[in-house]
């Protein structure tokens, strides 16, 4: 049997519907999408799908019946009727200044004008160029405008480090978006896709009815692939394959519907011939987060057990970046559970969504932040200290890790002088091992700054800098112990003393629990 081709960066639906690739049918969920709005925002983490979608819904309005024979929307949708389509795309090329961006702007709008056959009175840098393109359209084919955004907010995040320019280029964007809630006689459908959701911005507030259909449980794998996916239409390309490790590195992005995947790696898993490597997390740097990591002194550990409210989730403030918001949307951090508070907010418990990503955010910390050359040994240390429950070799691996970070890294960077260091050292050699660690873990009597939970033993950590209070005295006298003891398992309480001048441990000591 002659397998199709796998769309490994293929965004064009026409090109894999007509190119004999795989495609997992997503038309059923755009059906509903577009007989249930009119404007509507989805964002997604990078490489998910947004692009394939959009072009999805382009080659829907303009009755392209022939690239959906078989699908479910097929025999649903009436193809006697063709949209004109206007299409924006920031997905190409970085935008580097205001100029950049009225270019960018010139440029779409040439395209879409000579696709539609129709000429602009306006320059098509001008924003009444997209407004007067959108009442020739209607004009000419005598149907309501489709508009279909992708990658909306790129120009802002292409420059989210450089403040005021990301603020001049926000403001440019609203000016063009603002074009569509003057348009609304003229459309029929508007659809803006991004990786995250900006507050402050008049883009959504211009567009006061656009709905986010982001965490509509409903609409949780409009993008993605779900495990029967990978289980029924990938099953041919994954004779052999362990599906609980494919599903322990790949699955795990939680939109409220399914479980998903990445369909880039998945794709990629199985054109290396079923290497597990990470593949999505090499595809983007995130340097800008380890820059706010530094910035805000975060406390790494925090991450193991998250806990925001919905407003958060949806909120991206260039005046006011959040490590956590940006962690999310942009697809290191994940919904874990939901849950309704005594006030009827929702609250949502985030977490790591896979091991690729934890292993390689966590590495790419130890790398950057940390700059410990040698890692491997280190890692290595320390899991086999706590495999084995040998304390002294535990203490013996944290002394060699914190003697092997660079006195010169210290030097020029003060986040060594704020507690929550040490912990966040500890806490990311743990995490880039694939551990289970719960952090700031909650007790009756308290909160344990780190857990590690192994299927032989449970370790309670405590941490304390320059001699500030006894760590395991502080254990023993909370009781946390208590809360894993119904567990079967041997707890080990340790309590760790970090020296700011020394910059390593100055006491360790431990008791069994």
């Amino acid at each position: 049997m002659t397998l199709k081709k796998l769309p490994i960066g293929i965004q064009t639906f026409s090109q894999i519907r007509e190119g004999d690739y795989v495609y997992i049918d997503k038309t059923a969920l755009a059906y509903e999408l577009l007989q249930s709005y009119k404007y509507v925002f989805l964002s997604r983490p990078r490489r998910f799908g947004k692009s394939l979608f959009l072009d999805t819904l382009r080659n829907i309005f303009e009755g392209q019946k022939h690239l959906f024979s078989g699908l479910a929307i097929e025999d649903q949708w009436d193809w006697s009727v063709s949209y004109p389509v206007i299409h924006i795309s920031f997905a190409e090329g970085k935008i580097k200044s205001c100029d950049d961006l009225a270019d960018k702007f010139e440029e779409i709008f040439i395209i879409n004008q000579e696709r539609l056959g129709i000429t602009c009175q306006f320059e098509a840098r001008d924003r009444r160029c997209f407004s007067e393109m959108i009442r020739k359209a209607h004009e000419k084919y005598q149907q309501q405008v489709v508009v279909l955004v992708d990658e909306y907010d790129k120009p802002i995040l292409d420059n989210i480090t450089n403040t005021p320019l990301a603020q001049e280029l926000r403001d440019g964007l609203v000016n063009f978006y603002s074009v569509i809630k003057g348009s609304d006689e003229f459309l029929r459908f508007a659809f803006l896709t991004g990786v995250s959701k900006f507050t402050k911005t008049s883009i959504f507030s211009g567009l006061n009815n656009i709905t986010d259909i982001s965490l509509q449980r409903k609409f949780g794998d409009i993008c993605g692939y779900s495990q029967q996916d990978v289980e029924t239409t990938f099953a041919p390309y994954l004779t052999g394959v362990d599906m609980k490790k494919v599903k322990e590195w790949y699955n795990g992005y939680n939109f409220l519907g399914n479980q998903m995947y990445n369909p880039f790696d998945i794709l990629k898993f199985i054109a290396n011939e079923h290497t597990f490597k990470n593949y999505w997390f090499e595809s983007g740097t995130p340097t800008f987060l380890m820059e706010l990591i530094k910035k805000q002194h975060y406390f790494l550990p925090n991450l193991a057990d998250l806990r925001v409210d919905e407003k958060l989730l949806n909120s991206f403030d260039i005046d006011n970046l959040d490590l956590e918001v940006i962690l999310y949307q942009s697809g290191y951090l994940t919904i874990d559970t939901v849950q309704t508070t005594l006030f009827d907010t929702l609250e949502y418990t985030l977490k790591i969504p896979n091991k690729e990503v934890k292993q390689s955010l966590n590495d790419y910390i130890i790398d950057t932040l940390i700059k410990d050359k040698r890692s491997i040994p280190t890692k290595t240390h320390i899991y086999k200290s706590l495999l084995e429950a040998d304390m002294p070799g535990f203490q013996q691996a944290l002394t060699s890790l914190f003697a092997s970070i660079p006195y010169n890294h210290f030097t020029k960077n003060d986040i060594q002088n704020y507690e929550g260091f040490y912990a966040s050292v500890v806490y990311v050699y743990l995490q880039s091992l694939g551990l289970n660690i719960i952090g700031e873990d909650v007790t009756n009597t308290g909160r344990i700054d780190l857990t590690i939970k192994m299927e032989q033993a449970i370790y309670i950590l405590e941490f304390k800098v320059d001699g500030k209070g006894k760590a395991l005295q502080q254990l023993k006298d909370k009781g946390y112990a208590a809360k894993y003891q119904s567990e079967g398992k041997d707890i080990y309480l340790i309590g760790i003393h970090f020296s700011t001048q020394e910059k390593n441990l100055s006491h360790f000591e431990w008791a069994r629990g």
